[in-house]
């Protein structure tokens, strides 16, 4: 899915929800402490919007709670608790390159 159509999906959610709510843009903006410019932005899925503002409608809308939905807290695998035994990891390890099998060298062979 286009970057363009989850922001317009996500607009459309959130003034459907406002609208459930029975509040106007102006209103939601104001308990929001944003613009009505910026929840007229959020709405219409335009990308010139800040992440807190976003954050900070979806709090006055009721929304934050449902975030674990969308973001869930990552649970490590039993393996990796028995690694860590019990300290937070704070570091990714990155992506490592397979192991590379050097051709064997065998007498007669020149380099």
């Amino acid at each position: 899915m286009a970057d363009a159509i989850v922001l317009r999906e996500l607009g459309e959610r959130l003034m459907a929800s406002r609208l459930d709510r029975n509040l106007t843009q102006a209103a939601l903006a104001e308990q929001s402490g944003v613009s009505k410019r910026t929840v007229e932005r959020l709405e219409s899925g335009e990308v010139a919007t800040q992440l807190s503002s976003f954050v900070r409608v979806c709090r006055v809308l009721g929304m934050l709670e449902r975030f674990d939905t969308l973001i869930p807290e990552p649970v490590p695998s039993p393996i990796t608790q028995l690694k860590l035994q019990g300290r937070q990891r704070r570091r990714a390890s990155g992506q490592r390159a397979g192991k590379i099998d050097p051709k064997k060298w065998t007498w007669g062979e020149s380099s």
